[in-house]
C-alpha cells in the first residue's frame, strides 16, 4: 500500500520524535508547563487550519463517498478534538480569550501556509497528502507513550497521551491512511513522488513544531526584531 511507502520513507523523521525531549518530557512528566501552555496555545491555532485543509478536501472530492469522509473529519476535529483542546487549556490555566488571541510563531505560519498552499493547489490526493502525517504521527506518538508506566496516569500530561492512543483517535487515523491509499493507488509514479513529498515536507515540519515548542521561539530569534 502507498501509506507503507509513506511510512518507510518517514521513519527517520518520526524516530526523532521520540527522541524529542519535549515529546520525552510528555512520556517521563518532566516537561515544564509553561512549555506545554505555549505547545497547546500554538496547536490549537494549528488546528483551526488543518479545518481549512479538511474543508477543501470536500469541495475537491469527485465523489460523493470522499466528500463524506473529510466532512467527518472536519467535523470531528472542529466539534471534538478542539473541544477537547479547550477543556484540557483551561484545566492547566489557559482560558477560552488567551487562546482565541493567540499570535501565530513563524514555524506555525510556515507550516500551515505550506499545508493550505498546496491543498489549494492540489486535487482531493493532495489535501490527503497535507493532512495525514499530523493525525498518524500523533497517533503514533500517543500508542508509544502510552506504554511508558504511569505516563497515561500524569496530572497534566496523562490525558493528552490517552486523547491520542484512544481507540478513536486510532480510528480517525486509519481512516485517514485508508483515504490515501484509495485517492494514491492508481496515480502514476510521478504523482505518488509528489504525495510523497508532501508527505515528507509536512513531517518536517511536525519535529519543527515539536522544537518550537521546547524552545518557546515566536520567531527563530526574537532578539532580531527589538530595535
Amino acid at each position: 500500500m502507498f501509506t507503507d511507502r509513506l511510512y518507510e520513507k518517514a521513519k527517520p523523521i518520526w524516530d526523532q520524535y521520540l527522541e524529542h525531549p519535549f515529546v520525552k518530557g510528555i512520556g517521563d512528566g518532566s516537561l515544564e508547563l509553561e512549555k506545554f501552555k505555549f505547545f497547546m496555545k500554538q496547536d490549537y491555532l494549528y488546528l483551526i487550519d488543518y479545518c481549512r485543509v479538511f474543508a477543501l478536501g470536500s469541495v475537491k472530492a469527485n465523489q460523493l463517498k470522499t466528500m463524506t469522509m473529510f466532512a467527518e473529519m472536519l467535523h470531528s476535529t472542529l466539534n471534538e478534538e478542539m473541544e477537547l483542546h479547550r477543556r484540557y487549556a483551561e484545566r492547566i490555566g489557559i482560558g477560552r480569550e488567551e487562546l482565541e488571541h493567540t499570535q501565530p510563531s513563524s514555524t506555525l505560519l510556515a507550516y500551515t501556509s505550506y499545508m493550505l498552499n498546496k491543498a489549494q493547489q492540489g486535487s482531493e490526493a493532495e489535501v490527503a497528502a497535507c493532512v495525514l502525517a499530523c493525525a498518524w504521527s500523533y497517533n503514533e506518538i500517543g500508542l508509544t507513550l502510552n506504554q511508558k508506566e504511569g505516563a497515561s496516569e500524569h496530572e497534566f500530561y496523562g490525558d493528552w497521551i490517552k486523547m491520542y492512543a484512544s481507540d478513536e483517535f486510532t480510528d480517525l487515523a486509519e481512516n485517514m491512511k485508508q483515504l490515501m491509499n484509495q485517492l494514491a493507488d492508481d496515480k502514476p509514479e510521478r504523482e505518488k513522488a509528489h504525495l510523497e513529498e508532501i508527505f515528507l515536507h509536512t513531517s518536517k515540519f511536525e519535529y519543527l513544531f515539536w522544537e518550537m515548542a521546547e524552545t518557546m521561539k515566536m520567531w527563530k530569534d526574537d532578539s532580531d526584531f527589538h530595535e
